[in-house]
């Protein structure tokens, strides 16, 4: 069997790094041929150029290109290896036009909504898109959805929604009654909203149990991370948000169940590392041996799980009234809170007002019905998003 070609979009980020160990580990099954990074950390990229042998590196920062180029060569040459013919696309697009070069597989690890372009590229080209960039669903969810050139085209790369494509194995789509999201609670699992109003950047930052990147942890803090799972699973298993249940599960070991109409509920348990859904990402739908340790049974372990607070939280309540209010709400969701992210992170406003801002926006915006959204209309919806929150923000 000849490996699978694979593109890793975000390569030198937290999904892309731990995606070239399940790789490295497995170099019977996977060709890298491509790789996506913003071009910051232009030594990372060569390493990485010299240990999968990828023939095609983008970088988002244009001015990057040279450099990724002479640390390649410099490598190369420091380790005695021939310097590799090496093609080097550079500028915003470069990512989009990376991903529709038709790889077997192109694993989206781009953080934010600017993975629309190279997810609707991989989907046109007829690749499979192994999906951990959940915004350019949350963005684009129709335009996603039409982009699909076969069926279960997207494989999901999110620990919650791989566990619940797994345990949708067990059963029909008639037979699902429900779909259950865990959550760990983030680091204010319990706390009262005047609890979080002086809440610091570093504390948000310190997730419990997750290693992740500085906006996906702030929105595991805030919980928007989970309204954008739910709205997420919403659009991939085609399940009404009015049966996405949202639960607290601190131990983040079972990462998320499916419940079907006969009382039975299925879950999918393993330690917290996201090399497992990854690695499920690029062979779906086989399993690897090995990925990680499973869990352990050789001592007394409790698995707790509790109801969200969504007065204190309110971004999952908010995740629900976007889906319901027009195709745009989501996009305009997820751009508001990117704006409130970056200010909080930049010391300009208290860890509260990133929701309250994207709430505020929500109610503001005029959307678009579904069955005439087109790419135009989402940009746009996101660009007046950004500006109203920005002007919100900074009279706080």
């Amino acid at each position: 069997m000849s490996p699978r070609t694979v593109t890793l979009l975000g390569s030198t980020g937290s999904i892309g790094t731990q995606a070239l160990d399940v790789v490295a580990h497995h170099p019977d099954r996977f060709q890298v041929v491509g790789l996506a990074a913003h071009g910051s950390d232009p030594e990372l990229l060569a390493r990485q150029v010299l240990a999968t042998g990828a023939t095609t590196v983008a970088v988002a920062d244009q001015h990057a290109a040279a450099a990724v180029r002479a640390a390649t060569e410099t490598r190369a040459a420091t380790r005695g290896l021939p310097v590799p013919a090496l093609d080097v696309l550079s500028g915003p697009d470069a990512a989009r036009r990376l991903a529709g070069m038709g790889a077997d597989v192109v694993l989206n690890g781009i953080t934010g909504s600017v993975g629309l372009g190279p997810t609707l590229a991989a989907l046109r080209a007829g690749s499979t898109l192994a999906l951990a960039n959940k915004e350019s669903l949350v963005v684009g969810g129709p335009l996603v959805r039409a982009a699909q050139v076969r069926p279960d085209q997207i494989v999901p790369v999110d620990s919650e929604h791989s566990a619940i494509a797994q345990c949708l194995r067990g059963g029909t789509r008639p037979e699902v009654r429900r779909i259950v999201l865990t959550a760990s609670g983030g680091p204010f699992r319990g706390r009262t909203r005047v609890d979080l109003v002086d809440v610091t950047a570093e504390q948000a930052l310190a997730h419990p149990t997750w290693s992740m990147g500085p906006v996906v942890t702030v929105n595991s803090a805030t919980l928007v991370n989970k309204g954008l799972e739910l709205i997420e699973a919403h659009l991939l298993f085609d399940v009404p948000v009015e049966d996405i249940t949202v639960v607290v599960h601190p131990q983040s070991v079972v990462h998320s169940m499916v419940e079907f109409v006969d009382g039975s509920t299925l879950a999918q348990a393993s330690p917290p590392d996201m090399r497992l859904p990854i690695a499920l990402g690029l062979s779906w739908p086989e399993r690897l041996d090995p990925v990680t340790p499973p869990c352990t049974w050789a001592s007394p372990t409790v698995w707790t799980f509790e109801p969200l607070d969504e007065d204190v939280f309110a971004a999952v309540r908010l995740a629900r009234a976007a889906v319901a209010a027009s195709a745009t709400h989501p996009a305009v969701y997820n751009a508001a809170n990117e704006q409130g992210v970056a200010a909080f992170l930049a010391g300009r406003i208290g860890f509260c007002d990133i929701v309250d801002t994207v709430e505020r926006v929500l109610e503001e915006h005029r959307g678009t019905a579904a069955e005439a959204v087109t790419l135009d209309d989402v940009l746009a919806a996101e660009r007046w998003a950004r500006g109203r929150a920005d002007a919100l923000l900074s009279d706080r």
